[in-house]
């Protein structure tokens, strides 16, 4: 069982910048990948950005060139750093673990609010 605690959300006026962390019980390198999922009001989850096990990245069309996912192995933790906000960034944001495959996120976050005002 791997547990994410997710910190840093918050208020930001559009073009500001903010930097989401997610914390692991256990060793980033023993699950497959681990992912930034976010979901607004009325909205489906989608994802925001992931990180394979081995680097490889992938973003969400909506924040490519805005958003990157980053990861401290010794710290547990994996970070989405967020510049130029926009107000349709406002969502409840997750972080999660997938096992037995890159797409498998089996475990979840309880999230952390981002609002960015216009």
């Amino acid at each position: 069982q791997v547990q994410l605690v997710e910190s840093g959300g918050g208020s930001v006026q559009a073009g500001g910048s903010l930097e989401l962390a997610c914390l692991s019980s256990e060793n980033i390198f023993m699950v497959s990948a681990m992912g930034w999922f976010r979901q607004a009001p009325g909205q489906q989850r989608e994802l925001v950005a992931s990180i394979t096990v081995g680097g490889t990245t992938d973003y969400g069309d909506s924040v490519r060139g805005r958003f990157t996912i980053a990861r401290d192995g010794e710290k547990k933790t994996v970070y989405l750093l967020m510049n130029s906000l926009k107000p349709e960034d406002t969502a409840v944001y997750y972080c999660a673990a997938s096992k037995l495959g890159k797409n498998n996120y089996i475990y979840w976050g309880q999230g952390t609010q981002v609002t960015v005002s216009s």
